[in-house]
């Protein structure tokens, strides 16, 4: 008796394998304490989330139950995303986007900027990618940004009459996803990663990058190149003519509503542009914001859109990433790991060129298992002797981090681009692609370039 053969596609075979393997890596738990455990959970999960076989909220509760079950870590450590000001910076934004497409102020802002961007794909892509960067010398929450951003930037596709499921739409959200966010990396302010990098520079090795210097060391390639190679990715990957007619709709006065909306945006972007003065985190302000537009006098989000609209899945899928990455970091799987890739790392003195591949890799790889902010935080601690290996100084060591954590490969990695994603509702799917095209022309492209630069600048 002979069975059919079973074809799965690709990203269900790649996911179903790495739960089976992170299934026997449980199962075998070949690695002291809890690390075992979590180097199976990491596998599978990680496996999960990048192939979205499943919904990716569902995915995170499978995750939460998982790593409770097999008690990888406390309860306060897997569900610490949910205590994370970053969540609730989330809802805040989730509110503010409700509001923004609700009263119509999203489809004005996009008027507005239709007459700077002109009637061109080309335009618009360079438009919202460029809106997106600046935005990072303002503001120093990638979140915030994409909170900001993205309402504005969907009503600026439907302006040009982008319909749901269009290329135009997805590459309208795509500009403003990654714009917001990738080349912002080589700002020192304006991620998390570069600030846990700056506070364990400063703790472990009293060392302080000021902005200028880490402006000048990271932004010609990984901002500006960077940049100058996502525009023309998104309107070649995905194409669209603009529809002038939906462009040419006239707005009529602005309404009441909008006038109160557009004030207290203007005047949460202020308070996120200023917190080292107040030192308010970013977070709360999102939270007051929301807040007062949930009040039943201000009448800009009722009951109805609140209950609806709120995407809570996208709060469980961040809570997850966090959780993930929390209970790697909480277990030692994550410095055991880095240092393993450490001791094969072809670092040696007089090899700069070697040396520099080696980092960057090195905080790439990390980066995959620990997320993003977790890269900074695993790799610091190594600075020294990973300078004492390579010749190099411990500062140019603690830099090389950035060249990893500014290029995720997979989304999942970066909870701002997944709130991105969510915010201007699309698939995770096309962010996964673009992001493997810049991971591999950067590897190929950016990073030579990258080395030259910091020679020239006499940090190699």
């Amino acid at each position: 008796m002979s069975f059919p053969l079973v074809r799965l596609p690709l990203p269900r075979l790649l996911a179903w394998t790495a739960v089976a393997v992170g299934a026997a890596i449980v199962v075998l738990d070949p690695l002291p304490g809890t690390e075992g455990r979590v180097l199976g959970l990491a596998v599978a999960f990680i496996g999960l989330w990048a192939t979205a076989v499943i919904p990716e909220p569902i995915t995170a509760v499978f995750f939460f139950t998982a790593a409770m079950l097999l008690k990888a870590a406390p309860a306060s450590v897997v569900f610490g995303g949910f205590q994370s000001a970053a969540l609730w910076l989330i809802f805040g934004g989730l509110v503010m986007g409700i509001a923004v497409r609700s009263t119509g102020l999203g489809e004005r802002l996009g008027a507005r900027l239709s007459h700077a961007f002109g009637s061109s794909y080309w335009g618009i892509i360079t438009g919202v990618t460029l809106v997106g960067l600046a935005m990072g010398f303002l503001m120093p929450s990638s979140m915030g940004r994409a909170i900001m951003l993205m309402p504005i930037a969907v009503g600026l596709a439907e302006r040009y009459g982008f319909e749901p499921g269009s290329n135009g739409r997805l590459g309208v959200v795509l500009a403003a996803a990654f714009g917001c966010h990738v080349p912002t990396f080589s700002i020192l302010p304006a991620n998390l990663p570069n600030l846990v990098l700056v506070g364990a520079s400063e703790t472990l090795w009293h060392y302080t990058p000021n902005y200028g210097e880490y402006l000048l060391l990271h932004f010609p390639v990984l901002g500006f190149l960077k940049t100058a190679i996502m525009i023309p990715l998104i309107v070649k990957l995905w194409p669209d003519t603009p529809r002038p007619e939906a462009a040419g709709r006239a707005m009529g006065p602005m309404k009441r509503q909008e006038g109160q909306l557009a004030l207290l945006l203007a005047a949460a972007l202020v308070l996120w542009a200023t917190d080292f003065v107040h030192h308010v985190s970013p977070a709360w302000i999102s939270m007051a914001a929301g807040a007062l537009l949930l009040l039943p006098g201000v009448g800009l989000v009722d009951r109805k859109a609140f209950n609806e609209q709120i995407n809570y899945g996208s709060m469980f899928y961040v809570a997850g990433i966090m959780g993930l990455g929390a209970v790697v970091a909480q277990s030692g799987l994550g410095a055991r790991l880095a240092g393993a890739i450490l001791e094969v790392l072809p670092l040696a003195p007089g090899h700069q060129a070697t040396n520099f591949a080696a980092l960057a890799v090195l905080s790439t790889v990390v980066s995959v298992l620990t997320t993003l902010p977790g890269a900074p935080a695993v790799l610091s601690p190594m600075a020294g002797q990973m300078a004492e290996a390579s010749g190099l100084s411990v500062e140019a060591v603690l830099m090389s981090q950035v060249l990893g954590f500014s290029n995720p490969i997979l989304p999942y990695e970066s909870a701002p681009m997944v709130v991105a994603m969510q915010l201007g509702g699309e698939r995770l799917g096309p962010a996964q692609t673009l992001c493997l095209w810049l991971a591999g022309i950067t590897i190929v492209v950016l990073l030579p370039l990258n080395f030259l630069w910091w020679r020239l600048l006499g940090w190699i």
